[in-house]
């Protein structure tokens, strides 16, 4: 058999190093904008609790060794002068680790100080003849088992209050200075550690698994998708296995600071899912709607130990279950198709009732955050406002309650929905289409108003189903937003611009998608087109932040972020296939 190739190589100061199905990750990163000098056995459980930091020493001295780190998805190395350390994943809640020539490491808990409810607990555990931290943090506990070489130094066993706690790793004098151990995360007890495999063999696994991933959501990728691997390497590594609050398999948005679900992210890690990993990609969507509250209403965000109500996220779900479904590559059973129904039907109702004010035909937020959009421009006269592009999604969510409702044989419901929709979008174009913009307008006070945020154009999105004229002059002013990299979310000429300002200006993944296929079915190809193109460019220059400065391109906030490799895999795919279908046809 052909041994994988080993991936892409990346910076751990940008991607974390971890592997399909862990809480946990190798990364420098232990806080939002914190990075440590060491990195750190960093754990997503009950949140993100830097537990471990990992330390290289000179053998002899113990003084920090100068090494500099290198990353392929199936190994992490620390490389010095005089020798090495090796890190790999053989399981998801289990790192081996192995140095050679001169380097030892040392194992402490990150966290200096222990109380009765806070820091890191470290013992020698003799019944399974390893050393133990056992973290308040993350109620989990993380075992190192010796396999080769011997503990050169323990620092705080069984200490309380403040201190070191931990171990040094060194190798023996008469084995060429070879060291190994075992690294696992679990909750209270497990047998001792033992296990046969050859380090090397534990490489060539992981390596197997990531390229088997890759093959099986990118076996399209070409050198004209330069970035396909490591776009597919963000999604694999963030995937956590069934935790907690977490029902299903999930794809965090983030292995940093941004681990958790949000009730819209999760939809374009579906869609680039869908069809390599049709199962993964039901899960994803599904998610959210496992935690549908009585009221109809998707949570704000899920993560391991907190699902949060306090706001929710804008209603793109029927569009992006369209989209699943021509993508998926065997048809949802009927089962499948009607508990989506059920879901997407309490999803829409909650908008058209607990979100619409008396007398009034349109719904709204209540605040930015309810959007997605956290602090666009088009939020700041008020805040519980009445805007275009929530009713363009509910349009499109029960269009698609109509299209399930034919293949359940609902036809009453078909019709229903279907006037529903009809009705909704003429209220839309009546009430807010201002000739050349969409307006929004405040759901107590009935004021009305522009702004300069791409928010306002995304009825675009509605493609087909609006009038010639509306998507012309919606594809005319998106054209204003573009710049060399992208869409900005605020026109760059606006005095309420700014380049780091989330979504007053940056460019983001999740209105690049929606843009473009809303301007590509209503026809506004080339547009789409370039819109594609610079976003392509941008994440293979630039990497898959969560946001991007709009008129540089630098990558802002968290620099590892799943949606944006999930857009770039949609895009790069579609790519492809339109440079294949056109080689075809011979045009």
């Amino acid at each position: 058999m052909t041994a994988a190739r080993p991936g892409p190589a990346f910076s751990v100061h940008d991607i974390p190093f971890s592997t399909y199905g862990s809480w946990f990750d190798i990364s420098p990163v232990v806080a939002e904008k914190t990075y440590a000098e060491d990195l750190h056995l960093v754990s997503h459980q009950n949140g993100m609790h830097g537990v471990l930091r990992l330390t290289p020493l000179h053998r002899g001295t113990g003084d920090r060794a100068e090494t500099r780190v290198e990353a392929t998805p199936g190994l992490l190395s620390w490389i010095g002068v005089h020798g090495r350390i090796d890190l790999a994943y053989e399981s998801p809640d289990l790192v081996r680790l192995r140095g050679s020539g001169s380097l030892d490491l040392g194992v402490f808990a990150a966290a200096q100080t222990l109380t009765p409810f806070s820091g890191t607990y470290f013992f020698r555990d003799p019944a399974a003849d390893a050393h133990v931290f056992t973290s308040y943090e993350t109620g989990r506990r993380y075992r190192v088992t010796v396999l080769r070489g011997t503990v050169a130094q323990t620092a705080g066993a069984q200490a309380l209050g403040g201190g070191d706690r931990g171990v040094v790793m060194t190798g023996d004098a008469d084995a060429d200075g070879t060291w190994e151990i075992a690294l696992e995360e679990f909750e209270t007890a497990r047998p001792r550690y033992a296990s046969a495999a050859a380090f090397t063999d534990i490489v060539a696994s992981a390596q197997e698994s990531f390229a088997a991933f890759v093959e099986a959501v990118a076996p399209w990728r070409a050198a004209t998708t330069p970035a396909a691997e490591l776009a597919a390497y963000v999604l694999w590594s963030a995937t956590v296995r069934p935790g907690g609050l977490v029902t299903r398999p999930a794809v965090l948005m983030s292995k940093h600071w941004m681990d958790k679900v949000w009730s819209w992210d999760h939809c374009f890690n579906a869609l680039a899912l869908a069809a390599g990993c049709p199962d993964l990609a039901r899960d994803q969507f599904a998610l959210p709607f496992d935690h549908q509250d009585s009221a109809g209403a998707l949570p704000d965000s899920v993560t391991h130990s907190e699902v949060l109500h306090n706001f929710v996220k804008p209603p793109i779900h029927g569009w992006t279950h369209g989209h699943l479904r021509r993508r998926l590559p065997t048809f949802a059973s009927r089962d499948e198709l009607t508990e989506t129904y059920d879901r997407l039907e309490r999803w829409t109702d909650f908008w058209l009732t607990a979100r619409r004010a008396e007398g009034s035909e349109l719904p709204h937020y209540q605040h930015g955050n309810d959007s997605g959009w956290d602090n666009a421009t088009t939020f700041d006269p008020e805040r519980v406002v009445v805007t275009a592009d929530l009713s363009a999604f509910l349009i499109l969510q029960i269009r698609e309650l109509a299209s399930l409702a034919s293949k359940l044989g609902r036809s009453d419901e078909r019709e229903r929905w279907t006037r529903a929709a009809s009705a909704l979008q003429s209220a839309l174009l009546d009430q807010l289409w201002a000739g050349d913009r969409f307006l929004a307008r405040g759901a107590a006070s009935g004021d009305t108003w522009s702004s300069d945020s791409l928010l306002d154009l995304m009825p675009v999105v509605l493609g087909e189903h609006l009038p010639e004229g509306v998507s012309s002059a919606l594809a005319d002013r998106i054209k204003a937003h573009l710049t060399p990299h992208g869409l900005a979310t605020e026109l760059t000429t606006s005095p309420h611009y700014l380049a780091d300002g989330y979504w007053r200006g940056p460019i983001w993944a999740p209105a690049t998608v929606l843009i473009e296929d809303g301007l590509r079915r209503a026809g506004h190809d080339r547009l789409a087109d370039d819109i594609s193109a610079r976003f392509r460019v941008l994440c293979e220059t630039h990497g898959f932040a969560e946001n991007f400065d709009a008129l540089t391109g630098t990558g802002l906030r968290d620099r590892a972020y799943t949606w944006t490799a999930s857009s770039y895999l949609l895009f790069a795919e579609a790519h492809v296939r339109r440079r294949d279908d056109t080689s075809r046809i011979g045009v």
